[in-house]
């Protein structure tokens, strides 16, 4: 049976019914300022890169939810576009739960435009068998703050609770819908997302990517000089590397494992995304800074460390702050000069004086970021000692 949805281009017919997966890429609200705009061009080639992959993988179709369908041309066998309504209110549980009935999704798998972009054909043949099981399942890369998620039966969403973002999504599958979990390897593949502009410089450092994919990074290359000021510090036995922020478990483990360097971890506010009404959030930091300003915060950081990675939402979030997303990214990408917030000014002004390389960023710098800044930091090593 067909039926026709409407587009940015007109009508299309699609089947009622897909038995087989079918993966859903959310893509929209991206903002107008310039390093916004950046890191929806980078998104949009990685959610397209990501559709290629996954249909080679074995997926019968990629749908492409968005506010800007015109954003991915041009189209490609197997890419379906479900235009959101102009002037509706955004609810993700809603758009979702709409997408999976209207065409019909018995396997499906949801992520995010910026989500998991170095996840390749393999990674998507194993999701695909996952879901060909007999049994009720769902299959995340992380059951804690998904960025990834398929299920089946498709309709097991129907019985989920609200959730108002898809990190989430796992926990309302197993509790809510009874599914049994099933959770992809920890690799850098899994763990890495392209949130923000410090992701996009790591990014822009790895080797073969999709050509496409390849030109979007090109933007943040001018802020890569201090990722490769770092990078050696991770494969020097004498060096030590302070994290701070949302550092989970596995990064931390993944970092005493793989780097030479010692780590200096202070690990505070896991959950702060999906913290509660009326949660505090508390810094070490941040604290630090109240006591001795963003100029001595960086003299005392230096004296911690020979290089610092720096979750800055954290510090945002103890000092109540709340930067537009523009600022967040423009502080990313060390820019002072373009940052409206007084604060994040200056924080951002002095931690581009430090004497030492500092990395600012959000949650996913502190993770899969990390992860894949080591990778390339032993490729380059090893290259350098011609092994």
């Amino acid at each position: 049976m067909l039926y026709f949805a409407a587009t940015g281009n007109g009508l299309y017919a699609v089947r009622m019914t897909y038995e087989r997966p079918v993966l859903v890429i959310f893509h929209g609200g991206t903002g107008e300022g310039s390093a916004e705009r950046m890191m929806a061009t980078a998104r949009v080639a990685a959610a397209r890169n990501t559709a290629r992959s996954a249909l080679a993988a074995g997926f019968e179709a990629v749908i492409i939810a968005t506010d800007d369908p015109g954003a991915f041309e041009p189209e490609f066998p197997g890419l379906l576009f479900d235009a959101d309504v102009p002037g509706d209110a955004f609810d993700f549980a809603a758009r979702l739960r709409g997408v999976v009935s209207r065409y019909g999704l018995e396997k499906p798998a949801v992520m995010g435009s910026g989500s998991v972009p170095l996840l390749g054909v393999d990674e998507f043949r194993l999701v695909v068998e996952q879901l060909e099981a007999r049994d009720a399942r769902f299959v995340t890369n992380n059951f804690f703050s998904a960025d990834l998620t398929a299920w089946t039966p498709g309709d097991a969403i129907e019985r989920c609770g609200e959730f108002a973002r898809d990190n989430v999504l796992p926990r309302r599958l197993r509790d809510d819908a009874g599914l049994s979990p099933v959770i992809l390897p920890r690799t850098t593949a899994t763990q890495f997302d392209l949130d923000t502009p410090s992701d996009l410089a790591v990014l822009s450092l790895v080797e073969g990517l999709d050509p496409e994919l390849a030109q979007a990074t090109r933007p943040a290359v001018e802020a890569v000089e201090r990722y490769r000021a770092l990078m050696p510090f991770l494969c020097d036995r004498t060096a030590e590397v302070l994290v701070a922020g949302r550092v989970g478990s596995q990064a931390w483990q993944y970092l005493e494992r793989e780097t030479a360097c010692r780590v200096r971890i202070f690990s505070e506010e896991r959950g702060l995304a999906t913290a509660g009404a009326g949660h505090r959030a508390r810094s070490v930091l941040g604290f630090l800074i109240e006591e001795v300003g963003v100029e001595r915060f960086f003299d005392r950081v230096a004296e911690l460390g020979d290089a610092a990675v720096i979750d800055t939402r954290v510090i945002e979030a103890h000092l109540a702050v709340a930067p537009s997303r523009e600022d967040r990214f423009q502080s990313d990408l060390l820019a002072a000069g373009a940052i409206d917030d007084e604060f994040l000014r200056r924080f951002t002004a002095a931690a581009a004086q430090a004497r030492i390389p500092v990395l600012l960023g959000g949650h996913s710098l502190v993770s899969g970021g990390l992860m894949a800044l080591n990778d390339v930091a032993w490729r380059e090593n090893d290259r350098r000692l011609g092994l």
